[in-house]
């Protein structure tokens, strides 16, 4: 499949992300638009890392470049998933003090 048709789709993916971020208001509905931006790049690092991959097993059978992009996915979705313990935990005791996921009840709490 050309690389083309990932970027697109990713692009598609991390637009949707950023548009529900900039729109929405429920604090979860927010934190799953970060996550799609986030698996969207994770599925262009995939691509760029299989398609860098391709390229190198052709010139040497033997090699093992290509796989960076594989690693750093790795580490985003381990960062990833500390962020979402964070993020939900911060979520939840939000929703038991205020009993709203609204993020602009989150203004008032600054006085």
């Amino acid at each position: 499949m050309p690389i083309q048709y990932y970027i697109y789709f990713c692009l598609a993916l991390f637009s949707i992300g950023i548009i529900g971020v900039l729109t929405r208001r429920n604090a979860i509905i927010v934190f799953m638009c970060i996550e799609l931006m986030l698996n969207a790049v994770n599925l262009l690092l995939v691509a760029f890392s299989k398609m860098h991959y391709g390229a190198a097993l052709a010139a040497n059978p033997n090699t093992t470049a290509g796989i960076d992009g594989q690693l750093f996915v790795f580490f985003i979705m381990v960062v990833a998933a500390a962020e979402v313990s964070v993020g939900l935990a911060i979520i939840v005791m939000m929703y038991r003090n205020t009993h709203s996921v609204d993020i602009n009840f989150l203004n008032r709490l600054k006085n």
